[in-house]
Parts: C-alpha cells; sequence; structure tokens
C-alpha cells in the first residue's frame, strides 16, 4: 500500500518504519514543509512531502499531529480515504476539551465529525512507540501482545488488522467508532502489554465512569 502520514513525531515515524519494513510506501508530511524532513527520507526509508501531497500519495492516511490541532486536517481532500487516526487526548497539552471532559464523545468522533466523508479507524494510540518498534513477535507467539481498535467501516478496520499483523501484533475489535473510549488515555488498557485474551476482556469491562482520573 502507499501509506500518507501527517505528523512526523515519535508516532508518525515509528508507523512509518515498520510500514516500510513489510513492504509499503510512505510518505511523511508535517505543517513545516518537506525541507523540515530531510533526514527521514533515511532514518525511516520514507518519502517526503507536503501534507496535501502525503494525502494524495496515501491509499490510507495516517494522523499522527496532537489532538488540538485535528481541525487543520483538510477535510475535502480526505473525503473517501481510510483515515488511521492516532490521537490521544492530555489536557496538558491540547488544553481543555469540554465534550471530552464530560464523557459526551470520543477522541475519534471529534475527527470524525471534522472528516465526514473519511473511514476513520481509531489505532496504534494504545502503546508507546519504543515498544511499537520492539514488541511485534511472530504469530503463535505465547507473549504476542495484543492491540486495540475501533470504527464503523468494517472494511478499513480490515486494512488495519492487516497492519497489527505485519507489525507483530494481535488484534481486538472494540466495536464501532463510539466504543473507542474504552482504550483511550487513563483506561485499563492503555500502554498496557496484554494477549488477546487479556485485552479482550479488558475492555469488555472497562466503562466511562471507569476511567482513570485525567
Amino acid at each position: 500500500m502507499n501509506i500518507g502520514i501527517i505528523g512526523a513525531g515519535f508516532v508518525g515515524r515509528a508507523i512509518g518504519k515498520l510500514s516500510v519494513k513489510a513492504g509499503h510506501r510512505v510518505m511523511l508530511s508535517n505543517s513545516r514543509g518537506p525541507h523540515t524532513l530531510f533526514s527521514l527520507r533515511h532514518g525511516v526509508g520514507a518519502e517526503v512531502g507536503t501534507v496535501e501531497e502525503a494525502i494524495a500519495f496515501g491509499d490510507i492516511v495516517v494522523i499522527a499531529i496532537p489532538l488540538a490541532a485535528y481541525r487543520s486536517v483538510p477535510a475535502d481532500a480526505l473525503a473517501g480515504k481510510i483515515v488511521i487516526d492516532t490521537n490521544n487526548y492530555y489536557p496538558d497539552r491540547d488544553g481543555r476539551i469540554a465534550e471530552l471532559d464530560a464523557f459526551e464523545t470520543t477522541t475519534s468522533e471529534l475527527l470524525a465529525a471534522h472528516l465526514p466523508q473519511s473511514r476513520i479507524v481509531k489505532a496504534f494510540n494504545a502503546i508507546t512507540m519504543n515498544d511499537l518498534e520492539k514488541d511485534g513477535r511472530a504469530p503463535g507467539s505465547a507473549d504476542r501482545r495484543a492491540l486495540p481498535l475501533a470504527g464503523d467501516d468494517a472494511d478499513a478496520k480490515a486494512v488495519v488488522l492487516r497492519l497489527y499483523e505485519e507489525f507483530g501484533y494481535d488484534a481486538v475489535d472494540a466495536g464501532p467508532l463510539s466504543q473507542g473510549f474504552r482504550f483511550e488515555r487513563a483506561t485499563p488498557a492503555y500502554c498496557v502489554p496484554l494477549t488477546k485474551t487479556q485485552l479482550a476482556e479488558t475492555l469488555a469491562q472497562t466503562t466511562r465512569e471507569g476511567k482513570r482520573a485525567a
């Protein structure tokens, strides 16, 4: 696949590196322009471009920018695209977002409202990038870690399941995008190494009220 990535920080670089290793073509981008990404051509093995170029390049597009900047993502250009949302809500970084504080919506539903014509999948948010790069295991390994995902489009979720598998992880589908709260920041499944069985049980037991204090 061609994978366009908006954001070239820890998240964008890690997903880009693993995608290239799995045989995909990657284009990294950020808001400052491709001239700031020169070293990543060799460090990640990716192409670099503008945000608009990365969107046009990608069969799928990964959003790897701070949540506070989600409205900067160009909606029209992403119409019809599979979009992987890696966002987490950190009030100290993003400022307070009333709808999230009141548990009225989820981080990925905020993005979905901004991108109503895109096919959003919440994924890659519940693992640190250091772990993502080193914890992948072969299928059937006893200690193989599982990662969660959520989304409303079955075909889009199948693409993410493929990436999880290629990166060395089992997957647990938490259900529609509205269920993404089960693995947001401050939940029991957030950045905790769990097997597929353990993750499924943890997600099932997680409630909005049970999220740890932010």
